[in-house]
């Protein structure tokens, strides 16, 4: 699933990324966007970009695009 199919407030895992060039994949990882790594939708903005996400205990935003480029799982 993508990360504009969850609502804020719920959790998820990343488990993948989209197929995208090595500079723009390197760009999530660096971001701490690690597979195994549990992420929480904080809010999204009301034209749908950015959206604020927690992740190893900071804030980060996403542009849709980026957003776009993870592959996430729900997490309960």
């Amino acid at each position: 699933m993508k990360l504009r199919e969850l609502r804020a407030g719920d959790r998820a895992v990343v488990v993948g990324y989209e197929q995208a060039d090595a500079t723009y994949r390197g760009k999530l990882l660096a971001m701490g966007l690690t597979k195994g790594s549990v992420l929480k939708l904080i809010k999204v903005a009301p034209l749908g970009d950015p959206v604020k996400i927690e992740i190893r205990g900071y804030d980060l935003s996403l542009r849709k695009v980026e957003a776009d480029g993870l592959i996430v799982e729900g997490v309960r």
